[in-house]
């Protein structure tokens, strides 16, 4: 269902989120969706959002409530679908950075 389009009369619909947080800034969004909706369906509708212009909704990896899922993850009411930017540096080698800085002290 295409964001404005109306409900059909008996219709089940959910309502769910998507998000998007960057360092400074966080885009949040509800949507509601004809069931069964899944990951896709919510990224369709975000992706006709003006405010996620600049996420790369396609490409990006996705979850939902901090589990990684893929675009065909049934949806349910209240659900939030989280889009993942990358992340600036690994982690490990973050840590042994670290680990090594404060040996070094």
């Amino acid at each position: 269902m295409e964001p404005g389009e109306p409900m059909a009369p008996g219709e089940r619909v959910i309502s769910i989120e998507v998000c998007y947080a960057e360092a400074r800034a966080a885009i949040i969004r509800a949507y509601r969706l004809a069931q069964p909706a899944c990951v896709a369906d919510a990224l369709r509708a975000a992706a006709a959002d003006p405010a996620f212009a600049a996420v790369d909704l396609g490409g990006a990896p996705v979850g939902v409530f901090g589990r990684v899922v893929s675009p065909g993850t049934p949806l349910a009411d209240g659900d939030r679908v989280e889009v993942y930017r990358p992340l600036a540096a690994d982690p490990k080698s973050a840590r042994r950075a670290r680990a090594r800085e404060a040996r070094r002290r």
